[in-house]
């Protein structure tokens, strides 16, 4: 019997949903940063199996709406949990659920299986869950995975969603441009991030060569200037951490420029939201 099947990974900004995601496919399909709310849309991680196809919905992490690019990402969330056959909620095990968490998986009306997270971690902290799982060492993630495939339809022949040779649904554009704000998140101070997004201009690739242009955008003069930084150094660090990842994703050599563009409020926009692919 072949199993198929769509699993959402759900849960607050934090929880460990993209760590997760690229420890099951074993690539990187989705950015990491200790800094909240980094994944903005839901991306499709693929799990292939002799036997078996997991399609993976990262999910960006609850939160209150506060703009129009907040309120883009919780309806991502909730396009994630319909349809799917089922959820994992995250917890960080080094905190403890809320009551708001709480009562969101209690009305979740789809098969849910609360996954205690960063068990790797010190000062883990005591609550019920159906699994507890690292990322980081690998400790039960193929018990998690068997934990899934129990939930997922059976067909008597291969029912591949997508082509097995696939990871991901996004494209190498999103992934690059991904990497690229994943740099900066990693890099800049605590308030710039959440104002920052990334526009791939040019993609051209010629032979061995890659050639991308990137607009790194952010919402005012002052945010600017912290991403250049003094003698643009800041800006290079991001164009280099940046251009080793692209060169490891493509298996070229890239030649990466960034540069920096003020669009003010743009996260107030939904049409720039949507543009930006989220």
């Amino acid at each position: 019997m072949f199993k198929a099947g769509y699993v959402a990974l759900v849960g607050l900004p934090n929880a460990g949903k993209s760590s997760l995601t690229n420890t099951l496919v074993g690539e990187k399909v989705a950015i990491i940063s200790s800094k909240p709310q980094t994944t903005r849309d839901n991306i499709l991680g693929i799990v292939n199996g002799k036997d078996y196809q997991i399609v993976l919905v990262d999910t960006p992490g609850i939160h209150h709406s506060k703009n129009a690019l907040d309120k883009t990402m919780m309806k991502n969330v909730r396009a994630a949990v319909n349809g799917v056959d089922l959820i994992l909620y995250l917890i960080d095990g080094t905190t403890l659920p809320t009551e708001e968490e709480k009562e969101y998986i209690n009305h979740l009306e789809i098969p849910t299986k609360i996954v205690k997270t960063k068990i790797d971690k010190k000062n883990l902290k005591t609550f019920d869950c159906d699994i507890e799982v690292s990322s980081y060492t690998g400790e039960n993630i193929e018990k998690l995975k068997s934990m899934i495939l129990e939930y997922l339809p059976e067909y008597k022949e291969n029912h591949y969603i997508f082509d097995k040779n696939y990871y991901t649904d996004k494209s190498v554009k999103f992934l690059i441009a991904e990497e690229i704000r994943e740099k900066a998140l990693n890099i800049l101070h605590q308030e710039v991030p959440h104002g920052v997004a990334v526009e791939i201009i040019r993609f051209n690739e010629e032979g061995n060569i890659v050639q991308i242009d990137a607009d790194l955008i952010c919402e005012n003069d002052r945010h600017k200037g912290m991403i250049i930084g003094a003698g643009g150094q800041t800006l290079k660090k991001i164009g280099s951490f940046a251009r080793e990842q692209a060169e490891k994703l493509l298996g070229k050599k890239v030649m990466l420029k960034i540069f920096v563009r003020v669009e003010k409020d743009w996260r107030n926009k939904p049409e720039k939201v949507k543009s930006l692919g989220y």
